[in-house]
């Protein structure tokens, strides 16, 4: 009934050693025997749309650590746009509690937290009591016991259930801003007015009873981005300088250590293997449905689950700067930004609300005071417009949607900076692609080696693999992995030729690893040799040559190969209607090679980042443009897009921070899902936003005609939020 309380997180700080799998910041204390304290939570944003700030953020001292984050209040005053404020002051509450302490809202939420006030009774019990009393309130009403008992009942069920709900109302009426809380507020002492006990009772018990529900419905959208919270182990097996392991707290692992993964654990930090092999499972990452295959020099993140192996690997990343704190913090600035549907749809309630209220007023007094019509009768009425009138289904019909479906993205390991960007998906008409990184691996492959003389292909792989293995050119470099089982040659009198290769002495004889061009300089290419060349190199192929002497002995043909995935992202783009083009700095044979083989619309060649960018401008005039791609020289275009995609695995810091959505396992594969998403989405929004106010204007209508009344009322306003909240949880399932 009131506002999603939608858990943001808003900053990470220490935390001590306690529940499992929390992620550790800090200093950790000195012996993990200490006292663990409760996690805590210092901002509470109000997220219901009349309020211009929101909660201070409350610190701790510094001997005091904490886990801060940040809860949308649901108190129906607080603005749309809402801004981190310090309050040093003001103690932490613990996790649970929801106390809105913003300057513009003075409502005064119950906290449940660790530390209250001792009480005797609990809300739940508090509930449940004041149910117990108004349902025998109507039970002596409907058998004709006593009409003073009835009503003794009925204020003891509104005493326990309602003292929140009425002074969220007066504060609401105070600030001449009505909501939900003020309409029921107005509606019950209406019904108590006229003599209406049993019902006044039952409405305000309903009442709490459905926020109550909406609250645990709403808990599995919030979990599913509190649980990224969890994904990472403590403790880790750290080696030390004396080459022995000790378990230490993660919050005190610097880069460069050495880190030892058993089978069957989480991975605690980012890293890069060392020693040893193994599968993990990158799904909570990446999304990944199948374990990634790791080896020495490959990448590992913080909260992937190893499998069968055991391996060592190098930290790169403290707590504060894995993958995964990336992701939490990408979430929790998701979650802080709303779409502009939402905002409308906030900005509406805001009318709606004051317009229910006056056609309440005019219900009540028109007909008795212009028609001679019955007092009781329109009063009754307007009682029952008043409850029915509450906009809680239409104000839950956006933001629970969104929330759901940013968190679903996030399992996807697609990370949405914010709502608006999740809408504008289902807009999109064109993307344009970089190549390198982003359409292919960006590590170029041996695809051919071709014999020119009368030499053992494995003889001239030998010879070629040891010169190469001194050079730290990508060709070179590519040589050397598709070669891995070749024994090692020695080579004397090594010399770099400058932008042509590298020379070197193998058994007393001078071999070079050279580039066609410089070979040809000094040397006549015969036609067994230039025409396989050219051949290659129109497929957008780099060739190197072995020569010994001036004789070509070998051809090795390297290129930037294709992603598996990349065909397939293609055609799926082009089954959403989606026109892609493919920005590249490369020439135009490797270009044309690599879009045919992806299946892409068009292909701009040479362009510098000022061409990308010119490009995206004049795209963007007319259609929403996408851009995706990977590195600094993509930033620009990037930032100019409608929506920038960047690679999170392999991309680099700028283009990640630039883009509005990150890739984490850079499949393109992502980016349709991303549509997807975002169109099933908009129609969840939709259906939602019909259902209450067609719900409602129905139920209006029949008030109206004689047929309302307020237990009836109090069911449609409660079963459609519930309907609402049912409906958005379904994008949990989405695939």
């Amino acid at each position: 009934m009131g506002q999603p309380e939608s858990g943001k997180i808003s900053k990470i700080t220490s935390l001590t050693p306690g529940k499992n799998g929390a992620i550790r910041r800090g200093t950790p204390p000195a012996s993990a025997s200490e006292t663990k304290p409760a996690l805590k939570i210092s901002g509470i944003a109000c997220g219901c749309g009349s309020c211009d700030t929101e909660t201070p953020k409350q610190e701790l001292p510094p001997s005091e650590p904490k886990l801060t984050t940040a809860i949308n209040c649901g108190c129906d005053s607080c603005d749309d746009e809402q801004k981190e404020q310090k309050a040093d002051t003001q103690p932490s509450v613990d996790v649970g509690a929801i106390s809105c302490s913003c300057d513009s809202c003075d409502d005064s939420h119950e906290s449940e937290t660790a530390e209250e006030k001792p009480s005797l009774l609990t809300s739940n019990q508090k509930l449940v009591l004041a149910g117990i009393f108004a349902v025998a309130a109507e039970a002596i009403d409907w058998f004709s016991v006593s009409e003073w008992l009835a009503a003794f009942f009925a204020l003891i069920a509104v005493a326990l259930s309602g003292v929140t709900t009425y002074k969220k109302g007066w504060q609401a009426l105070r600030r001449f801003d009505p909501n939900m809380h003020a309409l029921m507020s107005i509606a019950v002492t209406g019904a108590f007015l006229i003599g209406q006990w049993p019902e006044a009772a039952m409405v305000m018990v309903l009442f709490n009873i459905a926020e109550f529900l909406e609250s645990k419905s709403l808990e599995r959208a919030r979990n599913a981005i509190q649980e990224l919270m969890t994904l990472t182990p403590e403790q880790a097996l750290v080696q030390q300088s004396d080459n022995t392991w000790k378990e230490l707290y993660i919050n005190t692992v610097g880069v460069n250590q050495v880190i030892r993964i058993k089978p069957g654990v989480r991975i605690p930090l980012d890293g890069t293997v060392i020693r040893g092999s193994s599968s993990v499972d990158q799904a909570p990452i990446t999304g990944e449905s199948l374990p990634a295959e790791k080896n020495e020099g490959d990448v590992v993140y913080a909260g992937t689950i190893n499998q069968q192996g055991s391996f060592d690997y190098r930290v790169t990343a403290t707590t504060q700067n894995t993958l995964l704190a990336r992701i939490i913090h990408s979430v929790e600035e998701a979650q802080g930004k709303r779409a502009p549907i939402q905002r409308l749809v906030d900005r509406f309630a805001r009318i709606y609300t004051p317009i229910i209220l006056t056609i309440a007023v005019l219900v009540a007094l028109v007909p008795p005071l212009f028609f001679a019509a019955p007092w009781f009768e329109w009063l009754y009425k307007a009682l029952v417009l008043l409850v029915i009138g509450c906009p809680c289904a239409l104000v839950l019909s956006t933001p629970v949607a969104i929330v759901t479906a940013l968190s679903v993205a996030a399992r996807h390991g697609i990370l949405i900076k914010g709502g608006h960007y999740l809408e504008l998906g289902r807009k999109l008409q064109v993307l344009a692609l970089d190549k390198t990184g982003t359409i292919t691996t960006g590590k170029p492959e041996l695809t051919d080696m071709i014999p020119l003389a009368d030499t053992d292909s494995a003889e001239c792989q030998q010879i070629a693999v040891a010169l190469a293995a001194h050079s730290e050119h990508p060709v070179s470099r590519t040589i050397v992995r598709a070669y891995p089982e070749t024994a090692d040659l020695l080579v004397q009198n090594i010399t770099s030729l400058t932008g042509a290769g590298i020379q070197g002495v193998i058994a007393g004889e001078t071999f070079r690893l050279i580039s066609p061009k410089a070979f040809a300089a000094n040397n006549a290419l015969t036609a067994q040799v230039a025409q396989p060349i050219s051949q290659y190199e129109a497929q957008g192929k780099t060739v190197v040559l072995l020569v010994k002497a001036d004789t070509s002995l070998a051809l090795f043909a390297v290129a930037d190969t294709i992603k598996a995935s990349s065909q397939q992202a293609i055609t799926e783009l082009h089954h959403l209607h989606i026109h892609t083009v493919m920005l590249t700095g490369d020439n135009a044979h490797t270009a044309n090679r690599i879009a045919t083989q992806a299946g892409i619309d068009q292909v701009y060649s040479n362009q510098l980042p000022e061409d990308k960018l010119n490009q995206i401008d004049t795209m963007s005039k007319q259609q929403i443009v996408g851009m995706v791609g990977d590195g600094i020289n993509d930033a620009p275009a990037l930032a100019r897009a409608s929506i920038g995609f960047a690679m999170g695995g392999m991309g680099s810091d700028t283009a990640i921070e630039t883009a509005n959505i990150a890739l984490m396992d850079d499949d393109l594969r992502k980016v349709p899902l991303f549509v997807r998403l975002s169109q099933a989405t908009w129609r969840n929004i939709l259906q939602n936003i019909t259902v209450a106010l067609g719900i409602k204007a129905g139920f209006l209508l029949a008030t109206l005609l004689g047929f309302g009344t307020l237990w009836m009322a109090v069911f449609a306003d409660m079963g459609t939020s519930l309907l609402v909240v049912a409906n958005a949880m379904r994008l949990l399932r989405f695939k």
